[in-house]
């Protein structure tokens, strides 16, 4: 488990992350999202130990990471895929990290085998495209067999079937017990992968809960309703109190679920051709959301917020 409070971090003046406290349960996939320079990979850098913070404080397993014994065998984390000695094989990176960790190497054959690179173990890293990178920084994640994974943006550079198999690979993780803590900027491929979601802007706390709740409480779900009667069945749902809308040849119902709908159209006869729930979207709730914590904004492409200074931009490599 994975516990922040008050986690606070200034750069100079700038504000990076700002009184976020949060919790990461055992057994479920956890999302942390939020725009660019809100703060997520300065959070992550600080559970591991990599800055301290300003204030605040963060706990694995009830432990700073800084006294953890052996770290590899509690956490495992992948924040920068890129980080590894471009002339090393797989393998080799693999070995040293475990050297370290004083871990047997048989395991290195193991995690290489999990993640799909047995075939390219002996080649170097340096000529890995991103995805296989991706591959190797997960492996290195999972090298010491830890209860708690913390990854930053995994998917960068997969084709559909990484993408697939890691989500796969995410789920079957939390159902083994561990904690998974997972940022990623595809919203879309989130909302299939995570159950729970930490939600952050400018380095404050927005939202914590499940996929379903985030979604439910920032968009509002309609009903597309078409019918040989359309004109009857609207006087029917507007003498009901019904808001509805308009939709070329269909209407766009809110406030009722397509259950009642039905069900009134079947009690004054009314054949319905179309009766179908529109649910809103992550995207559009982490829209809706956190669109006034964005950094850059499309259409005047003003900076709005102060960046996280380098060394605590969203690419921060661990030094």
């Amino acid at each position: 488990m994975i516990e922040a409070t008050g986690l606070t971090k200034h750069y100079g003046r700038t504000v990076a992350v700002d009184n976020l406290s949060f919790g990461v349960g055992e057994g479920r996939v956890t999302g942390f999202l939020g725009p660019n320079g809100a703060g997520k990979s300065t959070t992550m850098r600080m559970i591991l130990g990599l800055d301290r913070p300003t204030s605040g404080d963060v706990r694995i397993d009830g432990e700073h990471y800084r006294d953890l014994k052996r770290p590899l065998t509690t956490v495992g984390a992948l924040l920068d895929a890129k980080w590894v000695h471009p002339n090393r094989s797989a393998r080799a990176h693999l070995r040293w990290l475990a050297a370290a960790s004083k871990l047997p190497y048989s395991r290195v054959d193991e995690v290489l085998d999990i993640v799909g690179l047995t075939a390219v173990a002996n080649k170097r890293a340096g000529g890995f495209s991103l995805g296989m990178s991706q591959r190797l920084g997960i492996a290195g994640a999972l090298l010491g067999d830890p209860r708690v994974l913390l990854f930053d943006e995994p998917v960068n550079g997969l084709d559909p079937e990484g993408i697939l198999w890691i989500r796969r690979f995410m789920h079957r993780l939390a159902a083994e017990g561990r904690t998974v803590f997972v940022s990623s900027h595809l919203l879309s491929e989130m909302a299939q992968t995570a159950q729970d979601l930490v939600v952050i802007g400018r380095g404050k706390l927005i939202y914590q809960g499940t996929v379903d709740d985030f979604i439910a409480n920032a968009t509002e779900n309609t009903v597309v309703v078409r019918s040989p009667e359309l004109d009857r069945l609207t006087e029917l749902l507007r003498a009901d109190g019904v808001s509805l809308v308009a939709d070329g040849d269909a209407i766009r119902v809110s406030g009722v679920d397509s259950a009642a709908i039905g069900e009134l159209a079947a009690a004054n006869k009314i054949v319905l051709h179309e009766l179908n729930p529109q649910i809103g979207s992550l995207e559009e709730a982490f829209i809706q959301l956190t669109g006034d914590t964005v950094e850059y904004t499309a259409h005047t492409d003003q900076h709005t917020a102060p960046a996280e200074p380098a060394g605590a931009t969203e690419e921060a490599p661990p030094a």
